[in-house]
């Protein structure tokens, strides 16, 4: 084994394109068909850290169709595998024992729109990318961005491949290669590694309220067919979240007796105490939705941040020699519980200026404010804020913004989802009425399991903590180790050690690549960073 501190860099070899997109999720691929659609002679490229197109994509989802009719016209005479047209659709508000059904906002009405797995969606568009002549290699993870001596982005840097957990270089080490490009377009979903440092090197959030996330927790189950009604989607709100945290829940009757269930919570909740996953379990054994799944079988299972900063939250989408679309640049529609029509939107607008630019990315930022993307943000942008205020303030306020078409001469402001976290003793944890479980999965670890990740025990950890004193000596005490918590798979445990006492142990393998950890931390001292290309989750159909 070589060690890299005393042995020489090797020099890089180095691949070459007009135009190199990092994520192979619905923005990145629709950019790459689209760049290739307007002009067949500029090279692109697809670089995604999954091991295969799809594993790392997880989504509801039920997709508004405009912007893939635009795209691919003729996509329903192939669609993707799993596409069920939504048929009907219902709204709750649910108590521990029941619950109201209430109309459906005008922004959940999915007549017209279809219900997908996104992993599958992704999947099918890659093949059609590639018949265009995109190249796209999956289990390729971006480490850093490249730059010119002005600091203009000139590419990617691929990760390394065989270095072991204390950085040394294992029998099959393989140094990482350049991709140098023209321009390069970030498209990695939400809390994206590299948009994260190139929003900081760039001061792209100068002039925008800082992002929120929420975390997405999803499963896929197999249940007697009776039991399904395809194409019926519902969603609903109230319990098991209180009436100060945001949360909400998702039922996607799929064919062939599948179901898409999940939960969404909000990372700007005050209880230091709050376990997402934990709230994902307890609605699973609402009255309403127990029977639909007591004998069936859990298929796959996940975790995802969702971006849903909104309007105000959205940065500056374009620097020297890069720009961002998609979940990267913030453009999820959360009232509607809708991205992917925005993401193939602005992967379509960002082909299409690039193509007009000589693939220069200045201008493209005004472009997208000016486009159809941003109408649609801008109309609902005091909606998911107005919930900070608790859930019955934020449904007068939504039916205000719903009546009024957004008109609103004012913008309510986001503030960092880790700042919202209250100390233990300063929050008075509510009482959450929370049942005996008995569906699968028994735990979060089993929940990993479903999810099929998979990492080289000997990689370097790719969960960075700054100072892990800080977990012990000050965190243990104001928040009670709250990453114990909010991690849906495990990943951070307190351990008593007999040698070093009490300290942080990161089961980095467990890791399901939600970001959580690098959002919703109070000390903002996790870095989240790609680990070995190909690692991670390996969804099936989510």
């Amino acid at each position: 084994m070589t060690d890299p501190t005393t042995a020489p860099e090797a020099e890089r070899d180095v691949m070459e394109y007009d135009v190199v997109i990092v994520g192979a999720g619905p923005a990145g691929l629709s950019a790459a068909i689209r760049l290739k659609q307007l002009n067949a002679e500029t090279t692109v490229c697809v670089i995604e850290k999954s091991s295969t197109i799809g594993a790392h994509i997880l989504s509801g989802a039920v997709i508004e169709t405009g912007p893939l009719d635009a795209l691919l016209p003729d996509w329903r005479d192939n669609p993707p595998p799993i596409c069920v047209a939504a048929t009907e659709d219902e709204f709750w508000l649910l108590n521990k024992d029941g619950g109201r059904k209430l109309p459906v906002p005008p922004g959940m009405h999915n007549k017209g729109n279809v219900i997908v797995s996104l992993g599958a969606m992704c999947a099918w568009l890659a093949p059609q990318a590639e018949a265009l002549g995109v190249e796209i290699y999956p289990g390729f993870a971006a480490d850093e961005t490249l730059h010119d001596e002005a600091g203009k982005v000139i590419g990617v840097r691929i990760g390394d491949m065989g270095v072991a957990k204390d950085g040394s270089h294992k029998p099959g080490y393989t140094q990482g290669i350049d991709i140098r490009a023209k321009v390069t377009v970030l498209a990695e979903g939400a809390r994206g590694h590299l948009t994260k440092r190139l929003v900081k090197r760039f001061q792209l959030d100068a002039g925008s309220d800082p992002q929120g996330y929420s975390i997405g927790i999803k499963e896929l189950w197999q249940v007697p067919e009776e039991r399904v009604t395809p194409g019926k989607i519902v969603h609903s709100f109230g319990w098991p979240a209180d009436t100060s945290t945001y949360g909400g829940s998702f039922i996607y009757h799929l064919d062939k007796g599948r179901i898409a269930i999940g939960y969404v919570s909000g990372l700007d909740y005050s209880d230091p105490q709050y376990k997402p996953w934990e709230a994902f379990q307890q609605f699973k054994h609402h009255p309403m939705v127990k029977p639909l799944l007591e004998g069936g079988e859990i298929i796959s299972a996940g975790a995802r941040a969702i971006v849903t900063g909104g309007y105000q939250s959205l940065p500056k989408v374009e620097m020297p020699g890069a720009l961002l679309i998609g979940d990267t640049a913030g453009l999820l529609n959360v009232p509607k519980v809708k991205g992917t029509h925005q993401a193939i939107r602005s992967g379509m607008l960002a082909a299409e200026h690039l193509a007009a630019n000589a693939l220069a990315p200045e201008g493209f930022d005004a472009a997208l404010r000016d486009s159809a993307a941003m109408v649609e943000l801008k109309q609902v942008r005091n909606i998911k804020p107005g919930f900070k205020r608790g859930l019955w303030w934020g449904m007068l306020n939504a039916a205000w913004e719903t009546v009024t078409g957004g008109r609103s001469p004012w913008t309510l402001k986001n503030k960092a989802d880790w700042s919202s976290l209250h100390k233990v003793g300063e929050f008075e944890e509510p009482r959450r009425d929370y049942v005996d479980r008995t569906l699968a999965p028994r735990d979060r670890l089993a929940g990993v399991y479903f999810a099929a990740t998979q990492h080289d025990e000997d990689q370097p950890v790719h969960l960075q903590v700054a100072d892990t004193s800080i977990c012990i000596d000050r965190c243990t005490v104001e928040y009670d180790n709250p990453c114990t918590r909010f991690c849906p798979a495990g990943v951070y445990e307190i351990v008593e050690d007999e040698a070093a006492g009490r300290r942080l142990q990161i089961n980095a393998a467990n890791c399901v690549h939600c970001k959580t950890c690098d959002i919703k931390d109070p000390y903002e001292i996790i870095n989240w960073v790609t680990p070995e290309g190909g690692s991670g989750p390996n969804y099936q159909n989510l």
